[in-house]
Parts: structure tokens; sequence; C-alpha cells
């Protein structure tokens, strides 16, 4: 498996065809975080993507890490270019499983 395999790459595409991409990724069993990555004009979207999940279709979400910078790219014509990056890593609230945890407890008790 490659090890970008929590990674959403955020471009052209309507938000929320990345919305379903993240939603799609957090309902694996063994999905605890995703990262999404965009440079340059797709930053917004990323940013969209990341405030849409969490608050209409994922409100158990997180934002656990936001890393902003710059690279350097090579022009066609000899240079480079500057275009700036995102990662935002979305991950489950601890206290959103903590919950679930008692509310399984609690409905396995009632049940004995």
């Amino acid at each position: 498996m490659s090890e970008d395999q929590n990674v959403v790459y955020i471009g052209r595409k309507p938000v929320m065809s990345y919305v379903l991409a993240v939603i799609t990724h957090m309902n694996r069993p063994d999905a605890k975080e995703v990262v999404l990555k965009a440079r340059g004009r797709a930053i917004t979207t990323a940013v969209d993507t990341a405030e849409v999940t969490r608050r209409r279709f994922m409100s158990e979400l997180a934002v656990e890490q936001i890393s902003i910078g710059t690279e350097e790219l090579p022009q066609e014509l000899g240079g480079t270019r500057a275009v700036s990056y995102i990662e935002i890593t979305l991950s489950r609230s601890v206290e959103t499983e903590m919950e679930k945890g008692e509310e399984e407890k609690e409905a396995a008790e009632s049940a004995s």
C-alpha cells in the first residue's frame, strides 16, 4: 500500500466531489484521519471541502493540524515560480469516540 492512502489531493473538481472522497475514506473501519493537500488556486477548494464535510456531514471530525508553505517550482522557460500549498488534517475527535464507547457500554448494560 502507498503511504498516501489517507491523502485527498484537491484540484479543479467541484467541492462535493472531494467531500464525497473524504466521507468515503472516513467510513473505512481503520480510518482515523485524512489529509487534504492543495496548491495554488485549489487552496480555497480544500478549505471549503474541510468545512462542508465538518459542518454538514461529519460533525465528529475536527481539524487536527494545518500546514502552509511555499514551494519553488521550475518553469518551462527557466527560473522558478513560488506556489503556495496547504495541508489540512481532519481526524475523528477523541470526545466523540469516547462518547460512542460509553453509549455502546450503556446499551450493553441495559440489554442485560
